[in-house]
């Protein structure tokens, strides 16, 4: 029986050990599992941080650029009516001056 029990105590403590272990081992697993995720998690944070800086930049160029030409069209319109006010005070003077032709001529 001597024999035997220092093999059932050996059993007994591997048996008891081997849980242990494998929870550490598990542990270990999780920890090393959870940093990597952690560490993609952040590097897309950073990426989606860099793309919404970009599209906002982008945003920014095509309203700037919305706006110039936004401006550029209104200057346009304004010297195109400046034009027309232009023509039509000049069409006013030549009917104006018809009229004192025909006065002169006609009397």
């Amino acid at each position: 029986m001597k024999p035997f029990s220092p093999m059932l105590t050996l059993c007994a403590l591997f048996t008891i050990s081997h849980p242990v272990h494998a929870d550490m081992i598990d542990d270990t697993v999780s920890s090393i599992t959870r940093a990597i995720d952690e560490a993609y998690t952040q590097d897309d944070e950073r990426r989606d941080g860099r793309d919404d800086d970009r599209e906002w930049q982008r945003s920014d160029d095509q309203r700037r650029q919305y706006n110039d030409r936004r401006r550029q069209l209104e200057d346009r319109r304004r010297q195109i009516d400046e034009r027309q006010r232009h023509l039509d005070r000049e069409r006013q003077q030549l009917e104006e001056e018809e009229r004192r032709l025909d006065d002169e001529y006609g009397r």
